[in-house]
């Protein structure tokens, strides 16, 4: 059983890291910004991912997107993490059009906006290459818009929001 139940939590560590950077790229990608810089990434995220969440070490995702000539945060999108994996009956799905209707309520983003991918990791986590701890940018001034679950395996899910200007 230990076996199953092993093949199974891998298997959902997988389809959620999958499914989070699948939604990401559609927020870069629908909101007006140059996927190229995550694409680029991409293994690196996915490992960083997969390890974090098959440790239990992953909070949460972050994509900050900000102006470059200030440094401010334009907005921000956050997927926390949930822990309530189980064996039982195998369900699994990702609510894209939740996500695109979000993306579009909250319009395109300025051209010139840059965006950054942050990991918010329990302190003890191992060490992922090309990985390192980082600070956040400030979310003064705004608010957070939550989503609810937007990908779930078995329990395994990711809850989506994004922050906008008050």
């Amino acid at each position: 059983m230990s076996t199953v139940a092993t093949y199974s939590y891998t298997h959902s560590v997988t389809y959620v890291t999958d499914n989070i950077l699948k939604s990401l790229k559609d927020i870069i990608r629908l909101s007006g910004l140059d996927p190229e810089f995550f694409a680029d990434r991409w293994e690196s995220n996915t490992r960083a991912i997969k390890t974090w969440l098959g440790t239990g070490d992953l909070r949460k995702v972050i994509l900050e997107v900000y102006d470059p000539a200030t440094d401010k945060l334009v907005t921000r999108w956050d997927i926390d993490i949930v822990y309530g994996w189980s064996d039982g009956d195998g369900s699994f799905w990702t609510d894209t059009e939740q996500l695109k209707y979000a993306i579009k309520k909250a319009g395109l983003l300025p051209s010139q906006a840059k965006y950054k991918l942050l990991l918010d990791t329990k302190p003890e986590r191992p060490d992922v290459d090309g990985w390192s701890k980082g600070s956040y940018r400030s979310t003064d001034g705004m608010v957070k818009q939550s989503l609810g679950s937007t990908v779930e395996h078995s329990g395994l899910a990711g809850q989506a929001g994004y922050w906008r200007q008050r």
